[in-house]
């Protein structure tokens, strides 16, 4: 039904109206009060790069924020990572992540990039503080924020935002009438467009999700995906239907699809009450890590990365190694 909303085609956004004009008129006056001076927002001693979005839902942030980080470690650049930690709850805060975090305190995102990269996570729902820990933890050279476009309390020296390229702003309108967190005018003042599958338009940096082999959450063995059988799919992201259509445009037809809540806690019970005997289970990457701990031996993952092709992707990771040395 949201979809449907949000995209237009059900005319109940028109009732929702007035509650979008509020969210626009409070978000535009947080933004003003920090562009004239009116509230102070903090600036970090290292560069800091924002990676967000306009419109709420799954955009395909996260494998952005670890093909950046994977781009610059291999450039020498000391990066750390911050996040609010959505569906996570830590005991204090902030929280700078280790081996043993587990999804339930730092949330799933945190989870995942720090085990793909290895880099510096910590989270808070003040990402000022999660800055502070890292910088006091670690000697880096730039900080990265999944997700906090309109946090503006922390200073940004670089600000990124993804798009899904084939739903792209739905009817335009905020929220909950429609899924803008911000009009898409607010594209004219950041650094770089990110489009994800669609068409990207003039100016925007092409990105694609490349899918991996299937990997098994219980022993690590690695498969095509086609070399699968009998096999459910479940996904626990903003948008479900994009996982879908990789497992299915990769070979892999699956006899049913589960779609679950962004950032739902997972529990062996649930997990275990989608299959029959004798069918195997495939999962996203960022639900898996939720899965480890009670994993069994028919459950499997799909691995994504993200590709960011052409001159402007070159020159923004150029711009922000030049920025990361200064």
């Amino acid at each position: 039904m949201i979809a449907r909303i949000w995209s237009g085609e059900s005319p109940l956004w028109l009732l929702l109206l007035p509650l979008s004009w509020l969210y626009g008129l409070v978000s535009g006056l947080i933004r003003l009060s920090y562009k004239l001076g009116l509230k102070k927002a903090w600036h970090a001693p290292v560069p800091v790069v924002v990676v967000g979005n306009l419109t709420a839902g799954g955009n395909g942030k996260t494998p952005v924020v670890i093909w950046l980080v994977e781009k610059l470690q291999q450039q020498g650049i000391r990066v750390g990572v911050v996040s609010r930690g959505y569906g996570g709850k830590a005991e204090t805060y902030p929280l700078l992540l280790d081996r043993d975090t587990t999804t339930a305190q730092a949330g799933d995102e945190p989870v995942l990039i720090f085990q793909r990269t290895g880099a510096p996570v910590a989270v808070s729902p003040i990402r000022t503080d999660a800055v502070k820990a890292l910088l006091a933890a670690h000697p880096l050279q730039l900080i990265i924020t999944d997700d906090g476009l309109q946090h503006y309390r922390l200073a940004r020296d670089k600000e990124i935002v993804v798009i899904d390229g084939v739903r792209r702003f739905g009817n335009g309108w905020w929220l909950p009438a429609g899924p803008m967190r911000e009009r898409a005018s607010r594209l004219k003042s950041v650094d770089a467009i990110v489009t994800n599958g669609g068409k990207a338009l003039a100016g925007e940096i092409p990105m694609r999700l490349q899918p991996g082999l299937a990997v098994n959450l219980l022993t690590g063995e690695r498969l095509a995906l086609p070399e699968l059988h009998n096999v459910v799919a479940m996904a626990g992201i903003g948008h479900p239907p994009r996982f879908f259509a990789t497992l299915e445009n990769s070979g892999l037809q699956p006899i049913k699809t589960v779609a679950l809540a962004d950032h739902q806690a997972l529990t062996l019970a649930d997990v275990e009450a989608l299959t029959a005997p004798g069918q195997t289970l495939i999962m996203t990457e960022k639900d898996a890590v939720k899965c480890r701990a009670f994993a069994k031996s028919n459950w499997w993952y799909l691995p994504v990365d993200a590709e960011l092709s052409g001159e402007r992707a070159q020159r923004l990771l150029q711009e922000l190694v030049a920025l990361a040395q200064q």
